[in-house]
């Protein structure tokens, strides 16, 4: 099953959430309603959205209270890319300039702080503290993890527990956050919403995990982004901290070096070092033990064609290829 096939259970919420990102990116300022749209409408694969639709649908819920929350997920999260790109001096992301190329640093990080603001209107008008506890937290646990990751830029010492600790915050607490909100509106019992957050915890995990992978594996043309982008800018990811324990000396030397100095002139050397020692598939093995884990967390839940759904998400989120 495609992403696409995935979707169509939630098809016509997604066209509702579509409709409530458009409406609510509107400003009177034209350039936050360019940059904003430009990079709403660049292709993502809107899969918090679509937590926070699947889990509400699971858990039978009526209203359209989650529909305004899946489009605040998507601002928290678009907010976040604008500002990680302008970090990291990105040039490329889903095949096309980033805004910051586009428009500039200082639009895209303005532009940013828009989104979260307006996120936070949104999630004021639901009207529910708990709600507003979840996602304040949420967005809260995302900056720290971005501060997490720009003090390991450039530190071969990093271990995995320390990277998994970026990957935590920095991607599977939105992921968490998403899924969270439809146990939330749905009224589940505390049991259920906690099993709900940790789906959304290791699918995320599991996700980023595959990124990692694709960073050095994948094809440019399907992931949209240049191949490693993470070496280039010092990010010690698992593949580069299996490589080093795993490898050998003097793949262990190359892929710290290149670590502590960035850039890309390192790649094929490293490329090798990440493909002698396994690093690949230890790191596809971790991600495939998330999504494991993403699934026993969700058997409590009732039979559904919503809980069908989430399963097939953490396939797809493991085997996908971009």
């Amino acid at each position: 099953m495609t992403l696409e096939q995935l979707y169509a259970l939630i098809g016509p919420d997604m066209k509702a959430v579509d409709a409530v990102i458009r409406e609510r990116l509107y400003s009177d300022v034209v350039l936050v309603r360019q940059v904003a749209e430009y990079i709403i409408n660049s292709g993502g694969k809107r899969m918090r959205p679509a937590l926070v639709l699947l889990t509400a649908g699971a858990m039978g819920y009526q209203g359209t209270h989650h529909h305004e929350l899946a489009a605040v997920v998507e601002f928290i999260h678009t907010a976040t890319l604008l500002h990680d790109d302008v970090v990291d001096e990105s040039e490329l992301r889903r095949g096309r300039q980033t805004a910051n190329a586009a428009f500039g640093n200082a639009a895209s990080v303005l532009v940013g702080d828009f989104l979260y603001s307006r996120a936070f209107q949104m999630m004021v008008a639901v009207d529910n503290m708990r709600v507003m506890q979840v996602l304040s937290d949420a967005t809260n646990i995302i900056a720290e993890g971005e501060v997490l990751q720009l003090m390991n830029c450039h530190d071969a010492d990093v271990d995995e527990e320390r990277y998994m600790q970026v990957i935590h915050y920095k991607t599977a607490k939105l992921f968490e956050a998403a899924a969270r909100l439809g146990g939330i509106i749905g009224d589940a019992e505390p049991v259920v919403e906690a099993a709900l957050a940790s789906y959304g915890m290791h699918l995320g995990t599991a996700f980023q995990l595959v990124d990692d992978v694709l960073d050095y594996s994948g094809q440019e043309a399907d992931t949209g982004k240049h191949l490693g982008d993470d070496l280039a800018e010092g990010k010690p990811t698992l593949p580069l901290i299996h490589a080093m324990q795993h490898g050998t000396p003097e793949h262990a030397a190359c892929v710290r070096k290149a670590i502590e100095e960035g850039g890309r002139d390192a790649f094929p050397e490293v490329l090798q070092a990440i493909q002698q020692s396994g690093a690949l598939e230890h790191t596809r093995a971790r991600a495939a033990k998330e999504a494991e884990q993403a699934r026993a967390a969700i058997s409590l839940l009732g039979d559904s064609l919503y809980k069908k759904a989430l399963l097939e998400l953490t396939f797809l989120a493991v085997e996908r290829n971009h």
